[in-house]
């Protein structure tokens, strides 16, 4: 399979994107906080901060939807539930109801139109169909935010565990960089500039 390298700018344009709608707005210091108590309590396998055992099997059934384990590992492999435990454990009891209040909303859809109350159990093509629906929605947009907040943060700080983040993008994690940085800056070695 081919993979296709983006460059920084066109990352960080489309991460940029990944925060509108959201009822939650991080801070680069606000995510590497947050990603460094995510850190502790994903290696010691701790119980959740705030969330309930329900909401965390909901949460990261809809994250690994948002970033799916295939061909490359996803937001189960990165972590991604204790990064957003740790988010909404920080002082936002609003905005942990209004993403308690989405789950509830989409818990029932998915009981009206497939007789399951839990997103978790439901098959992969039923919990997309129940996303596209509420795509558009500040519970879906808030928990996509926080799901590629919690996949491409640095590993040392709790995201993206075994550097899947990094892996999927194509970055090489190293100590130190020499010129050219990156493949945009190919040409400059070749023109001894």
């Amino acid at each position: 399979m081919k993979q296709q390298r983006m460059s920084r700018r066109a990352f960080l344009n489309a991460g940029g994107d990944a925060a509108k709608g959201s009822c939650i707005i991080l801070t680069m210091p606000m995510i590497l906080a947050a990603c460094n108590q995510a850190n502790e309590a994903r290696t010691k396998n701790s119980d959740f901060q705030l969330l309930s055992e329900e909401e965390g099997l909901e949460y990261s059934a809809i994250s690994a939807r948002i970033i799916p384990s295939n061909d490359t590992p996803g937001a189960t492999e990165a972590g991604v539930i204790y990064f957003i435990d740790t988010v909404v454990a920080d002082n936002r009891d609003g905005e942990h109801q209004i993403l308690k209040q989405g789950l509830t909303t989409l818990q029932s859809e998915g009981a009206a139109q497939f007789g399951v109350a839990s997103f978790y159990l439901l098959n992969e093509e039923q919990q997309d169909q129940l996303l596209r629906q509420i795509e558009s929605s500040q519970f879906f947009n808030t928990i996509r935010f926080l799901t590629v907040a919690g996949m491409f943060s640095s590993p040392e700080y709790g995201g993206n565990r075994d550097k899947v983040g990094f892996e999927l993008l194509g970055f090489t994690d190293q100590h130190a960089w020499q010129p050219p940085f990156g493949f945009y800056d190919a040409d400059y070695a070749e023109k001894g500039e």
